[in-house]
């Protein structure tokens, strides 16, 4: 028997350290989507407050309102498109390569919207390559989340997938907090005297557009030091990468994709009417063609920061809770909260500044917990082999029946309602029993084992 050959009975077999160490697997899941957020965040900042300005000044204030917003959702209708790409790539290529491409994908577009001129300047060029833009937005964004995601709970120790799972949901959050404090700093520095600040509209606004491309290079640094999870290697080494994830998916998966999409229906659009609709009625005046509750921009922001820490506060909590609830049984006591704070809107909007925190602090609260679960449930509804592919379709497709059309459907009934929010409220109500549907029909994922 040769020397090497020898075995010692009593040795203690060696434990193999993870492929991407704790700090590593956090931070590049959590600063990647906390700069896509951002660059989602800055657009949508812009699309309520200078937008209709500068790039669809002709018609009525309504008008240029809903066509601002209507380019807001033509990204989420590149969302699927960008899941389905980038999600080949994943699911074949591997998760860092196409994680890179997504992000840089993401800050370029954004660096170059803060170049564009404006329809007074160029005319109709102005709103087109605006859209084209926002197009490229959308598409990196639908690759985006379902890497960063996968990142995390393929790369969680035992019994914590979820909790690993709430660190990209918090880029959400946090780009939320970063995009708007700059647009905050910008109008500390410009002050509107009676009005809208002229410099504020020039060039003020270029500038959170400008400082991504800061953020883009730090996080292209963090995520070129990771290295494939073992669920994915293992793929690769037994030949179980797929030619064509898509087709494998509708093929083999067509009941989680489309459990996964009406999961993520009411967190849509409570996410997109807590950002967008709010911030419209609340700095609305009240004897506009809208009325609104006349808040200047800059009070209501910060208010709306302040919700929003609670947003971050209950994504983290969401995670523990899922991991020792589960997450069907944690999403449906959720799901049902949202259904019965969709009634609340008119009373809350209407009690002052403390209904409208009120309103802000729960509207914000009850996305964390809706969306924190969302980073672990969703990876786990498909097997490795077509994971990306499988996450980013049903994330992105519920962005097309929730964000793409909420700010839309939301101005339209505030319309309708003679600018009471009521049918605002009952709009996301109704959205929520259809997720709470889903929800009642599915099982529990909290123990599926990643490497298959």
């Amino acid at each position: 028997m040769s020397k090497a050959s020898i075995t010692t009975p009593n040795a203690t077999p060696e434990v193999p350290t993870p492929a991407n160490p704790r700090s590593r697997v956090i931070l590049a899941s959590m600063i990647g989507t906390t700069i896509e957020f951002y660059d989602f965040y800055v657009y949508a900042t812009a699309a309520v407050l200078v937008f209709p300005r500068l790039f669809f000044p002709e018609g009525d204030p309504t008008v240029a309102l809903l066509s601002s917003f209507a380019v807001f959702g033509a990204a989420m209708v590149a969302r699927p498109l960008g899941a389905i790409f980038y999600g080949h790539l994943g699911d074949r290529k591997g998760r860092k390569t196409t994680l890179v491409a997504s992000l840089m994908t993401m800050g370029i577009a954004t660096f170059l919207i803060g170049f564009l001129p404006t329809y007074h300047q160029v005319g109709w060029w102005a709103p087109l390559f605006l859209v084209i833009f926002r197009l490229a937005q959308g598409f990196a964004l639908g690759g985006e989340w379902s890497g960063a995601a996968l990142v995390a709970t393929e790369n969680a120790p035992k019994g914590k997938r979820a909790w690993y799972g709430t660190f990209p949901q918090l880029g959400a959050p946090l780009g939320y907090i970063v995009a708007n404090g700059l647009f905050i700093l910008i109008s500390v520095l410009q002050p509107a005297n009676g009005g809208v600040n002229e410099q504020f509209l020039a060039w003020g606004w270029r500038v959170p557009f400008w400082f991504s491309i800061i953020m883009v290079i730090v996080g292209v640094i963090v995520r070129l030091k990771l290295v494939e999870s073992t669920a994915f290697s293992s793929t690769v080494s037994k030949g179980a990468v797929r030619k064509v994830p898509l087709g494998t998916v509708l093929r083999n998966n067509w009941r989680e994709l489309i459990l996964g999409t009406f999961f993520m229906l009411a967190t849509y659009v409570l996410f997109y009417l807590m950002t967008t609709f709010v911030l419209s009625y609340g700095t609305n005046a009240p004897d506009a063609a809208l009325s609104g509750l006349g808040y200047d921009r800059t009070t209501f922001i910060l208010m709306s920061i302040f919700g929003v820490v609670f947003f971050g506060i209950f994504t983290l909590l969401s995670g523990p809770w899922a991991d020792k609830w589960g997450r069907r049984r944690t999403l449906i006591w959720v799901t049902l909260a949202i259904v019965v704070f969709g009634l609340l809107f008119v009373p809350l909007l209407d009690g002052g500044l403390v209904g409208v925190l009120a309103l802000l602090v729960v509207g914000f609260s009850l996305m964390g917990m809706t969306f924190g679960p969302m980073g672990a449930l969703l990876p786990e509804l498909f097997p490795t082999n077509v994971r990306y592919t499988g996450s980013g379709v049903s994330y992105n497709v519920s962005s097309i029946l929730g964000a793409a059309v909420a700010p839309f459907i939301a101005v339209a009934l505030w319309s309708a309602g003679g600018g009471s929010p009521f049918w605002v409220g009952v709009y996301l109500s109704v959205m929520a029993l259809i997720t709470l549907v889903s929800l009642l029909v599915s099982t529990e994922t909290k123990d599926v084992d990643m490497e298959k």
